[in-house]
């Protein structure tokens, strides 16, 4: 049996968020067996990290509650998920998620270093009892039942991104060593209309992989490291689903919009194909 953990002590973040460009500062508390995870925005507010609190996903996952807002949550839920905790507290102080170098690395190096805690309640799994799959015009996405969480994930993007497919399990060691480096990344020529979007409004060179039409501005960490970085983005996505998913997923050109679409019907208790969520190993 695999048990609930949360952190060993707080963690905290802060720095400016890559699409609004704003100040912003995080804090992930240590919670208790049974919560899961949860926001808490500027003190006012606290709301589950789940799908149903989803209030936009172009270019980001954004989630709210009322007129509260935290935008780029992807990358922070991303990490803990991946690292294996089941319980905290997400204190939000601004409008968006901090965003480091771009990647998840250091939310997952900061939890390897505080360490976690085990706590003596079985860790709530979600586990399908048959595939379900999703599909938004060209991407697709496919949930099956599987004995651990696996991700495979093939991109097809234009040059010199091209097409990419990476699979791995998703467990604390995996994860670190060959998702959460991974930055998120964008084409030079799709910049001047992110920016008049109000999006990217901090993105530089130092917390993004810029291609240009000759290649990346900047060295990459992995030669795959756009697909790897995709993988990110889903487990973050698939954190709000609000339990371990045990499960693989197959994701074919995919985005925040179809991840969270998917979980969000996952959850639908009347989805009938039966995804259930289990408390035990």
């Amino acid at each position: 049996m695999q048990y609930q953990t949360t952190l060993r002590d707080a963690i905290a973040f802060e720095g400016v968020g890559l699409h609004t460009g704003a100040p912003a500062r995080v804090r992930v508390l240590p919670a208790p067996a049974g919560q899961g995870l949860r926001f808490r925005v500027d003190d006012a507010v606290e709301f589950p990290a789940r799908a149903d609190y989803v209030v936009d996903t172009v270019r980001c996952t954004v989630v709210g509650f009322g007129r509260y807002r935290v935008s780029t949550v992807e990358h922070l839920l991303s990490a803990l998920l991946g690292c294996g905790v089941d319980n905290a507290t997400i204190a939000v102080d601004g409008p968006e998620i901090p965003v480091t170098d771009g990647s998840a690395k250091v939310f997952a190096d900061a939890i390897e270093a505080v360490g976690l805690t085990t706590l003596h309640e079985a860790r709530v799994r979600w586990i399908p009892t048959e595939p379900r799959v999703f599909r938004d015009n060209e991407k697709l996405l496919v949930v099956a039942p599987a004995s651990s969480f696996r991700v495979r994930m093939t991109i097809d993007y234009p040059s010199p991104v091209g097409a990419q497919y990476v699979e791995t399990e998703i467990n604390p060691t995996t994860y670190r060593a060959e998702v959460a480096p991974n930055r998120t990344f964008g084409f030079l020529h799709e910049l001047e209309a992110l920016v008049k979007r109000g999006l990217a409004q901090g993105g530089t060179l130092e917390n993004a992989v810029v291609f240009g039409p000759e290649g990346p501005l900047a060295p990459l960490r992995s030669p795959t490291e756009p697909a790897r970085h995709k993988i990110l983005d889903l487990v973050g996505d698939f954190a709000l689903l609000g339990a371990y998913p045990q499960c693989e997923v197959i994701a074919i050109k995919s985005g925040h919009k179809l991840h969270c679409t998917a979980v969000r019907e996952l959850l639908r208790p009347a989805a009938g194909e039966a995804a259930a969520v289990s408390a035990t190993s």
